[in-house]
């Protein structure tokens, strides 16, 4: 499964929305309806998912679903 499936994944099920909603393109916050607190779950379930510590300010940053799969990919690939 890809960084980005993955991603889908997660958001789907902690902003309970359709997988259909979720794109590259999608923003968080404004497309995809999360709100502060679960911007900061989101955080956490990225690192359950993928098994990686991130800077939860950097993290925090990354406003579309296109730009998490980078930053994941990019925390991946530093180890």
């Amino acid at each position: 499964m890809s960084t980005l499936d993955r991603i889908k994944k997660v958001a789907v099920e902690l902003l309970k929305i359709q997988a259909s909603r979720v794109q590259e393109t999608s923003r968080f916050v404004e497309d995809l309806g999360a709100d502060s607190m679960q911007s900061i779950e989101l955080v956490a379930s990225f690192e359950e998912e993928f098994d990686i510590e991130m800077d939860e300010d950097a993290a925090l940053g990354v406003k579309t679903v296109g730009d998490a799969v980078k930053f994941i990919d990019q925390v991946i690939a530093e180890g």
